[in-house]
């Protein structure tokens, strides 16, 4: 066994591992609220911005890492998806702190009761429906991107450029979009937040 499968077997199993463990932690943590446990914790009602602007961070790091690659500099181009990935991991972090403290709001909610009834949903209109549309790619392709992120990556550490370079082109657009449609949710829900 050549070193490059060697160090990608080492982390297949990882991959996986994160690849079902997160969303489903994720998916979790959503339901479960802190107050159900005893603790009296404040809603973290100030990361909504922070966590978009992440997202938003992210979207620009991916771009300029690919087109420091494209100008055959390697070196930054490491470094700068490096900070991308803890980017997406910080992004994580705040984002499950604020749903473990705050409860969801829902889009159209213009009295900010928590539930968006009938009329407030005809004054949002079909603008609503384009939320829920961005709202669902970016769920599932944030789902999905994980195990590409650690593939491509892997594939990096590896040294297998040429199978590095192969996924990436699948990934980079995929991940652009979950960062970019992350700040775009945020900008059409804050109206919302209580």
């Amino acid at each position: 066994m050549d070193n490059t499968n060697a160090i990608e077997k080492k982390y297949n199993i990882w991959i996986i591992i994160l690849s079902l463990a997160i969303p489903l932690v994720v998916a979790l943590l959503m339901v479960v609220k802190l107050k159900d446990f005893g603790f009296d914790v404040k809603p973290l009602t100030f990361l909504p911005p922070i966590y978009a602007t992440i997202n938003g961070i992210t979207a620009v790091v991916l771009i300029v890492a690919v087109r420091a690659i494209k100008n055959g500099k390697q070196d930054l181009h490491e470094k700068l998806m490096k900070f991308a990935i803890c980017l997406s991991v910080a992004f994580l972090g705040m984002y499950v702190a604020y749903h473990m403290t705050s409860e969801s709001t829902a889009f159209g909610d213009m009295n900010h009761d928590g539930i968006a009834d009938a009329m407030e949903k005809a004054k949002v209109g079909g603008i609503r429906y384009l939320y829920y549309f961005i709202l669902l790619t970016h769920i599932l392709l944030s789902v999905i991107i994980i195990p590409f992120v650690l593939l491509t990556y892997v594939r990096a550490l590896s040294k297998s450029f040429v199978r590095h370079k192969k996924l990436a082109r699948i990934t980079y657009p995929m991940w652009l979009y979950v960062a970019v449609t992350g700040v775009i949710v945020y900008l059409m829900i804050s109206p919302y937040y209580n």
